[in-house]
């Protein structure tokens, strides 16, 4: 792992979140994604080298409603970015953590990303990602 790359947190509403982080951040995000294939809307905010990643769900059987019909909202996933995911994928595998898909998905802000199962993680989601 490279460094920690951005912490997802998942949101009702990224209107309101937007106006909630911008308050507690002192600064605007600086871009809005939409991520179809994972039924999801994105919000960035960029905090020193570190990303804050708001996710608010754009259908209901996307993971992000399902994590908050279930947790409510909050800290998502952490998100470490790696120079080779599909080399850094087989390694995990390896190494007894368990990638949630066999191939890199496109994910927001241009990143290749592969997420680890948390029941290997003690509980977190860990995303890796890779720039394109």
């Amino acid at each position: 792992m490279e460094k920690l790359e951005h912490i997802g947190i998942a949101v009702k509403s990224l209107e309101e979140s937007n106006k909630l982080f911008a308050k507690l951040l002192g600064k605007e995000h600086y871009k809005i994604e939409e991520v179809e294939s994972e039924g999801v809307r994105t919000s960035f905010f960029m905090i020193g080298d570190v990303k804050i990643e708001l996710l608010e769900a754009t259908r209901a059987d996307s993971p992000i409603a399902k994590f908050i019909e279930k947790k409510g909202e909050g800290v998502h996933h952490l998100a470490f970015e790696v120079k080779d995911i599909q080399q850094s994928m087989v390694e995990y595998a390896a190494n007894n953590f368990t990638p949630l898909s066999n191939q890199p998905k496109t994910g927001a802000d241009g990143k290749l990303i592969c997420f680890l199962h948390p029941k290997t993680t003690n509980g977190v989601l860990v995303e890796l990602c890779q720039s394109t």
